[in-house]
Order: structure tokens, then sequence, then C-alpha cells
């Protein structure tokens, strides 16, 4: 079974899901960074970044235990240990990497500076919030037009679309309201965020961490 160290935030989300899409065994253990549990030697020694999320599988590569921090590696290392969701190589797979760190370097960071600068700064910075808003919404125009020629986000479901999908919940309401003269209908959006929501495992996914899970504060 695996260790899944996670918090209530869009990156820690996107591995609940694929663990639930993967069908695999996950006993969930939660970090509390408000608190900075973050900062506890036991996740440090799982993950050195001291960031959410992150997994120890007891049965990795060569039955050996692996420890894993950020959530893109942990979703390529899942999808190549059960074979889905990621083809195992081609154009297919180039795809899904393509999309993959268009939201690790792109999506994800601007929501979150744009989050950041708009709800939790106690000073309000004008031109931080209107460079992270504007540029959140070029990125989501992006993501509209492309979901205009796929289905997902490169072509068949993929962890591209399960590591995009957390991020886009909290984001879309406020700021296609804001940014509508940006990002245009974005009826695409709306499409893809209806047929994500559908599925049962990202539903459980985004579900996580429930109240079954763990603190990491009393891990056994």
């Amino acid at each position: 079974m695996i260790d899944f160290y996670t918090w209530s935030t869009p990156n820690g989300r996107k591995v609940s899901i694929m663990l639930e899409e993967c069908g695999l065994e996950y006993k969930t253990y939660t970090v509390d960074i408000g608190n900075e549990e973050q900062f506890r030697p036991e996740f440090i020694a799982v993950s050195p970044n001291n960031r959410i999320p992150a997994i120890v599988d007891p049965d990795g590569p060569g039955g050996q235990p692996l420890a894993l921090m950020e959530s893109a590696a942990i979703m390529i290392y899942l999808s190549e240990k059960t074979g889905k969701f990621l083809p195992g190589s081609g154009a297919a797979r180039a795809k899904v990497m393509e999309w993959s760190m268009w939201q690790m370097g792109n999506i994800g960071p601007m929501l979150g500076q744009a989050g950041h600068f708009v709800n939790y700064s106690e000073e309000k910075i004008e031109y931080a919030i209107n460079r992270y808003v504007n540029e959140s919404a070029r990125l989501l125009r992006i993501l509209d037009d492309q979901l205009g020629k796929e289905e997902f986000m490169a072509g068949d479901y993929s962890i591209a679309d399960m590591l995009t999908y957390p991020w886009i919940v909290p984001a879309w309401t406020p700021l296609h309201a804001l940014k509508k003269d940006v990002i245009g209908e974005g009826a695409n959006i709306t499409r893809w965020m209806a047929t994500m929501g559908a599925r049962p495992a990202v539903s459980k996914g985004m579900a996580v961490p429930d109240e079954y899970a763990v603190s990491i504060r009393n891990k056994a």
C-alpha cells in the first residue's frame, strides 16, 4: 500500500486523482502546511523540498521502497508502474509530456501567484495582481483553444488532464468573470470540466484528504 502525504491543495489533489484512476491502494497522511508540518523531520525525509504531495511506494522498482516528491514526477512514475494514462513512446507520449510540463511551468505557478496576491497578500500590490491575473487569463485562453481541438488536453485522457483540473476548478469562475475579454466564452473549458468532474475517480480524488486521513503527527 502506498503512503500518500498531502493537504487540501490543487497539487495534492492531482496525485489523489491519479491514485484513484489507477486503482492503487493508498493510505493518506495529512501534512498541515498552515501549521508548518511540512518541516517535520519525518516528512522532510520523504520530501526534501518540504512540499506536498509526496509518496512512499513500498513496492518500487526492483521491489525496493521508493520515496518520491513533486506531483508530475509522482504521476509519471505511477503511469509507468501501472501502464496507464501516459503512452509508452512516440508522438502521443510527447504530447502528454508537453501539456504536463505546460501545467507545471505555467498554469499552476501563475494561478498560484494570482491567488496569493489577490486573496492572501496583506499588501495589495497592483502591479503583481495585474501581472499574474493577466497571465493566468492568457493561459486559460490557450487551454480553451486547445480543448477546442481535442476532447482532452493531449487527445486521449491522460495525466495532463489530471495535473491541470485541480487548479482550474477554484480559479475558473472568478477569473472568467474578471477576464472574459481575454479568455473568451470559455465553452471548451466548461465542457472539459464537466467531463472531468463526472469521472468517479476524479470526484473521489478531489475529496482527499477526508475524515479517514491520518495526521503525519500520528503516523506510527
